[in-house]
């Protein structure tokens, strides 16, 4: 597995799809099989492509900054700042298994609102 290589493609997928075109993202990145566990995506490609085309249609100002990659054996974790209309902003934790052909095949996810109010001065990214 090549580390590296699947930490720019896992940034790049989700940049992609995220910025409106999960199609190309889809044939670029992802293997035979796609695997959802985000109860809110249907399973497969198709429900990646509908999930997202989807959202850019009803937020098409959203941004999008990776913060983090990490990479071990075959999984890629990203952690990212969401910021969507009326400045709601999110921070996610993704993670992406790779095939042995560099392809991502399944994909985990937790999504968390930035609270108005913190009982710390840390930020959440």
């Amino acid at each position: 597995m090549d580390l590296e290589k699947n930490k720019e493609n896992a940034i790049a997928f989700y940049k992609t799809a995220y910025e409106g075109n999960p199609k190309k993202a889809v044939e670029l990145y992802v293997g035979s099989s796609y695997i959802q566990h985000n109860p809110d995506v249907a399973d497969g490609t198709e429900g990646f492509i509908d999930y997202f085309e989807r959202m850019q249609k009803e937020y098409p100002k959203k941004s999008i900054e990776f913060v983090r990659c990490i990479a071990e054996g075959d999984l890629v974790a990203l952690h990212t700042h969401q910021t969507w209309p009326g400045n709601e902003e999110y921070v996610t934790m993704d993670f992406f298994r790779f095939d042995n052909n560099g392809k991502i095949v399944e994909h985990w996810d937790a999504i968390q609102k930035i609270p108005d109010v913190s009982v710390n001065d840390n930020p959440m990214y």
